[in-house]
């Protein structure tokens, strides 16, 4: 009998960022939250490790709504680039109607489910 492996803190924090709808954004803090496990800054650590490979970690930015994270990109404007071609605009390195465009994992995911997909 085989027995699964337990996700990683960061496998867990991937699969959340991989359910931020297309045009919306979140920030570390609400994965935090979501998954109960660490904080925000243990949640930038984990996108800034996923190399970009698949990962939207484009659509996770800070509390007010800043690209904090843009410097982790392999080129300072990418995260910015990338969240204009979702039709997110962006002043001054901020997400422009970053209350309209928040998307909380707890608001639209169930922990349960969530947990059961591991």
């Amino acid at each position: 009998m085989k027995t699964r492996k337990a996700p990683t803190y960061f496998d867990q924090v991937y699969r959340v960022t991989e359910l931020i709808p297309f045009g919306r954004v979140t920030n570390y803090g609400a994965i935090a939250d979501f998954l109960a496990l660490g904080s925000a800054r243990m949640v930038g650590w984990a996108l800034n490790k996923c190399g970009h490979t698949g990962i939207p970690a484009h659509r996770v930015v800070n509390r007010k709504g800043e690209l904090s994270g843009r410097n982790q990109f392999p080129t300072p404007t990418m995260m910015e680039e990338l969240l204009k071609s979702e039709g997110v605009e962006i002043v001054n390195n901020k997400v422009k109607n970053f209350e309209v465009l928040f998307w909380h994992p707890g608001d639209h995911l169930d922990q349960e489910s969530f947990d059961d997909e591991y």
